[in-house]
């Protein structure tokens, strides 16, 4: 039975021990509250992320990070992307040899505008085809009610990634593997900026079309990025791109979508925050999405138009009317 550690104990971190131990692992949850952990042992429940969800059996959870690492082939990490760096910080020096490290994370890191797998490398101390990244349209509590879902397991060893394909494919998840890191993780983490824009959208009472227009235009933007990173423009076209965007800018599940929303009905971001549960890892890394556009020279205006609405405070309706002013331009510009 191979042995998993995910180092996490929310709601995604929950439903992928889920699928890990439904497909034959053995899986330890490593979590920082120890009244969650003690739930998941005795209850078999998360009741904080997921609630009513019974835990497979061979799902168990401990407060101790070595506990977790202890031989484990897979060293999941499911913790907020800004979190990341002093969290592995911490825990690399208990993993176990030859472990491969998946992230879950979607994200960019403020302030260095690297993607987690390249956090990974750097606090670990690991060569890239010891790290894996794992995305796609994964909404947690369909995955936790075991409705159907896809996901792509990347890494660049192809090797390393059907080993992790094979870990994680059960009745209800089909994962796919590619050896595209760069454009699987940027697919993850850009979507979750449009899934703002989209949910401010809606939050005006904006239609159908403008919805449409922001996904559409926004995989653009992730498509121009991701070329200027040396991702393949397929990749885009896939789970980790048009997949995982259409499912986080639609659904109602989506902590991104619905972020966004309450912003443009009119809630400041401190109200929006408040009443947000869960991390919505967009409103942090839109700042540093649109910090990788500008290293790269890459023209994202709808990333510049969330940034503008978050973090600077400007009014939806002025946003708007600003990204709709734009000179024309052919749609392949």
């Amino acid at each position: 039975m191979t042995r998993c550690a995910v180092y996490g104990t929310g709601s995604w971190g929950t439903a992928f021990a889920m699928i890990l131990a439904d497909a034959g692992c053995e899986v330890t949850m490593w979590g920082r509250r120890a009244s969650l952990v003690d739930a998941i042992n005795t209850g078999r429940t998360n009741p904080d992320y997921l609630p009513g969800v019974e835990l497979p059996a061979a799902v168990r959870a401990t407060t101790d990070p070595a506990e977790a690492a202890r031989d484990a082939a897979f060293t999941v990490l499911a913790v907020p992307s800004q979190t990341l760096r002093g969290n592995l910080t911490e825990w690399a020096p208990l993993l176990a040899d030859g472990t491969v490290l998946v992230s879950l994370m979607k994200g960019v890191e403020l302030g260095t505008a690297k993607r987690m797998s390249e956090v990974i490398e750097e606090v670990a101390k690991v060569s890239p085809d010891r790290v894996a990244v794992l995305t796609g349209p994964n909404l947690a509590k369909e995955i936790a009610a075991r409705q159907p879902a896809a996901a792509v397991v990347a890494c660049h060893d192809e090797s390393v990634a059907k080993r992790l394909q094979a870990a994680c494919h059960t009745a209800y998840f089909r994962p796919y593997t590619n050896t595209d890191v760069v454009g699987c993780e940027l697919g993850g983490a850009v979507k979750n900026v449009i899934a703002l824009a989209v949910g401010i959208a809606d939050g005006m009472g904006l239609g159908d079309n403008a919805k449409a227009s922001l996904i559409t235009r926004g995989l653009a933007e992730t498509t121009r990025l991701g070329l200027a990173m040396g991702a393949d423009a397929h990749t885009f076209a896939g789970l980790a791109g048009m997949g995982d965007l259409v499912a986080t800018c639609s659904s109602p599940l989506s902590r991104n979508h619905t972020f966004g929303t309450n912003l443009g009905r009119g809630m400041t971001l401190a109200e929006t925050i408040a009443v947000t549960k869960q991390t919505a890892e967009g409103v942090k890394s839109c700042e540093s999405v649109l910090d990788l556009a500008v290293r790269h020279h890459v023209d994202m205006p709808i990333t510049e138009t969330v940034v503008g609405i978050v973090h600077e405070g400007k009014p939806p309706m002025v946003a708007l009317k600003e990204l709709m002013s734009r000179s024309a331009k052919p749609e392949r510009h």
